[in-house]
């Protein structure tokens, strides 16, 4: 179907505003009642109960940091970001656009580059950046790019060296290095789809470089330890039985982990999923041996169904770094909320900063197939970005039916500006929703099977986004 049933979707038992969600696969309908200002929350006892879970969150990140030297960290970031920012001239340099003066819009650039369209935001993000950094001009009248400041091989080579220093300050692993030299390097052909960054990532299957990614540098290990330890903190939400989890995006099991860890003497019911086997068989084998872990394929995209995802029956939900890859964070949300008993707990580690050297390498692995006929349809769409800032998450929480925490760490941490940020929140009652099951049977009533939404998912507000359809905005 090539839009919403507008007219259908009128009068709904309950629903004040709705916001119908385009695929991957049926659409999904987000239908909330009357505007209740859930913003604010009044419950002293609540609030108390975040600051202190915050605080030993933070306390437990900052323990597993000890001995860093985290004031060097805005240097050595900024030397990652100094090594992307000349990889990205070079590549338009050697193409030689920009050179004697010309000027070319986008466009034009990603013809001349070859690149595919999946992968076309990525040079996009480029040039912005490129002008945001003073190093290439644009006419915000003709929309054409022109005066770049080319990278100059000596200096190029010298930022090259510098990586390595980088590398070792902010924990990365020598593999590190090793990924971010030979992608910059292949990066004219890994955006025309010639080869592919997942074999660079995991070279004959090894996972070490995506360990340093995800578990060894300092901002992960922080969020891994301080979100372990909100995890930890529900250990006592079952009066009996074990704690019952779902990890979501587990990849390597970098957070994994932590969480076992903190867990070692809790009960536990933990279903470690992922997209991808690969990262299944990957886990068996580090983690297979501790009681109460089992595994299973779970997709942010795809609605949750199958043992272990019936509503209600998990005590934690706990997404690392997998988050942003869904089409509309919205639905993703109220879809692990439905999965959540009442007060469950979701805990999620997501990137907050976009870092230049990822717009030279892990963001590859961002760019949708190349089959996909839409990418991003919630507050993102046709912005050329993945990341949510700390700000937008807390505000996707609160909307989905959460009463979000403080994302941590604080915006005075030392580790603020890594970008990682651990973003939790628990399933708030008392606040009327309409009933899925009543919109789901009234619709039944107006629309063929084709035109129905595959689902219908409760929330307690609609947040408007390009290129969904918002009631009262039909496109």
């Amino acid at each position: 179907m090539s839009g919403p049933p507008v007219d259908a979707l009128s009068d709904l038992p309950g629903v004040d505003a709705w916001q119908w969600v385009p695929g991957p696969g049926p659409a999904a309908l987000l239908v909330a009642g009357p505007a209740t200002g859930t913003t604010v929350r009044a419950n002293p006892d609540v609030e108390q109960a975040f600051a202190v879970a915050g605080a030993a969150a933070s306390a437990a990140g900052d323990a597993a940091m000890a001995g860093a030297d985290l004031s060097s960290l805005p240097r050595l970031t900024r030397l990652l970001d100094e090594v992307a920012l000349l990889t990205m001239a070079r590549v338009l340099h050697r193409a030689r656009l920009f050179r004697d003066g010309m000027a070319h819009d986008a466009a034009q650039v990603l013809d001349v580059l070859g690149v595919v369209p999946r992968h076309a935001w990525i040079v996009r993000r480029w040039l912005a950046t490129l002008v945001a950094e003073g190093r290439l001009g644009y006419d915000a009248r003709t929309g054409r790019y022109r005066d770049l400041v080319a990278p100059d091989r000596v200096g190029y080579a010298r930022a090259r060296r510098e990586l390595d220093e980088a590398r070792r300050g902010l924990g990365y692993p020598p593999s590190m290095t090793r990924f971010f030299l030979a992608t910059a390097d292949r990066l004219p052909a890994l955006l025309r789809d010639e080869t592919g960054v997942q074999a660079l990532l995991f070279p004959d299957g090894a996972t070490d470089t995506a360990e340093g990614n995800y578990r060894d540098n300092l901002p992960s290990r922080w969020a891994n330890h301080a979100a372990a330890m909100i995890v930890g903190g529900s250990r006592h939400a079952r009066s009996e039985g074990p704690l019952r989890i779902l990890e979501v995006g587990a990849g390597i099991g970098a957070t994994t982990r932590s969480v076992l860890d903190a867990l070692a003497d809790t009960e536990i019911d933990y279903l470690f999923t992922d997209v991808s086997r690969f990262f299944l068989i990957s886990a068996r084998t580090l983690l297979g041996d501790r009681p109460g872990l089992r595994f299973g394929l779970f997709d942010v995209n795809l609605p949750p169904a199958g043992p272990g995802f019936t509503p209600g029956s998990r005590d934690v939900i706990l997404a690392a770094n997998v988050l942003h890859n869904a089409r509309h964070v919205g639905r993703a949300l109220a879809a692990l909320r439905e999965l959540l008993c009442p007060g469950g707990l979701l805990v999620l580690v997501e990137s907050c900063r976009e870092h230049y050297q990822a717009l030279t390498s892990m963001y590859l692995l961002m760019s949708p197939s190349a089959d996909e006929q839409r990418w991003f349809t919630d507050l993102r769409a046709g912005q050329d970005r993945v990341f949510l800032s700390a700000a937008e998450w807390a505000d996707q929480l609160d909307a989905a039916g959460f009463d979000p925490l403080p994302v941590l760490p604080g915006d005075d941490h030392p580790l603020a500006d890594g970008g990682q940020r651990v973003i939790a929140g628990r399933v708030r009652s008392g606040i009327p929703r309409p009933d899925p099951a009543l919109v789901a049977a009234t619709l039944a009533a107006r629309l063929p099977p084709a035109d129905r939404p595959e689902r219908v998912h409760a929330v307690d507000r609609v947040i408007p986004a390009p290129f969904t359809a918002t009631m009262g905005e039909p496109r």
